[in-house]
């Protein structure tokens, strides 16, 4: 089992969860956080930190986020993606994106 980063955490980024993930395993694009799966150690320990709730089980992942867990395998992986081990100030309109559904179509990939 591990954990993984899903559709919730898109255009808002809060990275509350990366200060407590004891191996660092978080990586973060230009929008966007993910779980490298293989350095994850399943404390779930991030979980409770994010605001959102994006951050689930592969176990426990809802149905239509289940493409999630492939995403964040690739994009851990990704040689633009880097690892994030300390907080940072949340994407500039995270207040509205929060609540925002449907946003894997505004993920982004590569830095602009």
């Amino acid at each position: 089992m591990t954990y993984l980063v899903t559709e919730a955490c898109i255009q808002c980024k809060y990275t509350d969860c990366v200060t407590v993930c004891p191996m660092d395993c978080f990586m973060e694009g230009p929008n966007f956080l993910v779980i490298n799966p293989d350095e994850c150690i399943d404390c779930s320990i991030c979980v409770a930190e994010c605001p959102l709730g994006a951050i689930v089980s592969d176990h426990e992942v809802a149905d239509e986020q289940r493409h999630f867990i492939d995403l964040n395998r690739q994009l851990s992986q990704h040689p633009a993606w880097k690892r994030i081990s300390r907080a940072k100030a949340p994407l500039s309109d995270h207040e509205h994106w929060a609540t925002v559904k449907d946003k894997l179509s505004l993920l982004e990939i590569e830095p602009t």
